[in-house]
């Protein structure tokens, strides 16, 4: 009887101990694929950052200004799954194929679509980086800083990003400066919406559909949410980092995870906006600085100097990021160097187009009287219109077997890009009409 129950408690004991180990494995491999998740994000989350830019801070603001709570708030959160399915083949393009969006243009379509994609991606992205100097300098206007001087300042914080060596540590640096972004969330808070306000745009629009300018502000937000330079930046910064086509499950982890920011960003500011509705006149032709005491003036001090802080990191994140899509996207299209784990001497080309591109738009924000919340709407919608062709060459990518393989786009992703693209395409056509036409 003894003997039987001690063989019984060895039985027993092993049986623990074999339960006690796969569940030490099964940890084990939850914590090894929770650090490659870790350890991969980055370019995803990088450009939905970037994409909640100064001039998306701004026009997002104005948005709830002018329109208050209303169908604005269902909308950004539809277009997340826009941004997901843009994004994602982007990634997944990057990974697979190695090469730059940039190069497989001039590879399979020539080099007229290549410069016409170049080009017209470089006035952009300047448009762009002037309305991230606006943002920044507004920032550091708020505490007394004049405006040449905010120029300089912002200037020298973007282009010392370069200075650090290796890409991750560039990604590192520009993934933490994005944690900022917090305050706006705070603001948020303080302006105290009513929540069921907010519910109730869901089932009514809540919306003025008779504005004259509402088109304008849907062009805008789509703009916002699927602006150019993203694809271009996220599939390089994909290649730059090191990833491959075993990654791509992890990449989808860490678009998720961008878009998702995001989107809680973009509300966050919206509402923040709706407090100033129907207190602001002429809000496009003033600039953010104003914005800003709008804020102080309706919510308190301290909630002008967190949008204004926010505002300045939004506008140095994203200045780099599309910075550093004007770059990779020239480098690619002339065949020069272009990583960022090559130091300035190796790439100097690369670095040049870097620095020329923030020193551009740095000269543009100085020159007196621009109207320049309606320049960041305006740049907005021509995002948004030029987005197209754009999409056009992705979906073919993504659908192309000799560049994909077994990673081509499946019928329900195509669905998806359908969807987006009949939505753009018809958004830019109203526009156009309604702006030109009638």
């Amino acid at each position: 009887m003894n003997q039987l129950d001690e063989n019984s408690l060895n039985g027993l004991n092993v049986g623990n101990l074999k339960f006690e180990n796969t569940a030490v494995r099964e940890k084990n491999n939850k914590l090894k694929l929770n650090m490659a998740v870790l350890a991969l994000i980055g370019p995803g989350v990088l450009a939905a950052m970037g994409d909640n830019d100064a001039g998306g801070i701004i026009s997002y603001c104005m948005t709830g200004a002018k329109f208050g709570i209303s169908l604005f708030i269902p909308l950004t959160i539809c277009l997340s799954v826009l941004t997901y399915t843009v994004q994602e083949m982007s990634m997944r393009l990057g990974n697979v194929s190695q090469k730059g969006f940039m190069i497989l243009i001039g590879k399979y379509y020539g080099k007229f679509w290549m410069k016409y994609h170049l080009y017209t991606l470089l006035i952009e992205n300047i448009l762009m980086l002037t309305t991230e100097f606006m943002g920044m300098t507004a920032g550091l206007l708020m505490i007394g800083i004049p405006l040449w001087l905010g120029t300089v300042i912002s200037l020298v914080f973007m282009l010392s990003i370069i200075t650090f060596k290796g890409y991750l540590k560039k990604e590192k640096i520009a993934l933490f400066m994005g944690i900022v972004n917090i305050v706006f969330v705070i603001i948020a808070f303080m302006v105290k919406p009513d929540l069921q306000s907010i519910l109730n745009t869901f089932v009514k629009w809540n919306c003025n559909v008779y504005s004259p300018d509402l088109l304008w502000y849907i062009v805008a937000i789509i703009g916002n949410s699927v602006a150019p330079w993203m694809i271009f930046f996220q599939g390089s910064a994909c290649i730059d980092r090191g990833a491959v086509a075993e990654h791509i499950r992890i990449g989808r982890v860490d678009t998720r995870i961008g878009c998702i920011v995001q989107v809680i960003i973009a509300l966050c500011v919206i509402i923040s906006g709706t407090a100033l509705f129907g207190q602001m006149g002429n809000m496009e032709s003033a600039g953010p600085n104003l914005i800003i005491k709008a804020i102080g003036a309706n919510t308190g001090k301290t909630a002008a100097v967190l949008f204004a802080a926010g505002l300045f990191n939004a506008g140095l994140i994203a200045s780099i990021t599309i910075a550093l899509s004007s770059s990779w996207c020239t480098a690619e299209a002339f065949k020069w160097n272009h990583s960022l784990n090559d130091s300035i001497s190796e790439a100097p080309k690369f670095y040049a187009v870097y620095i020329g591109s923030a020193l551009i738009a740095a000269f543009i924000m100085l020159i007196p009287n621009l109207p320049l919340n309606c320049m960041a709407l305006l740049t907005q919608i021509i995002g948004g219109i030029l987005i197209i062709p754009i999409l056009i060459f992705l979906v073919i990518f993504t659908n192309k077997k000799e560049i994909m393989g077994s990673y081509k786009n499946s019928f329900f992703v195509n669905i998806r890009v359908c969807i987006v693209a009949v939505l753009l395409i018809g958004t830019a056509l109203l526009f156009i009409v309604h702006s030109f036409v009638l």
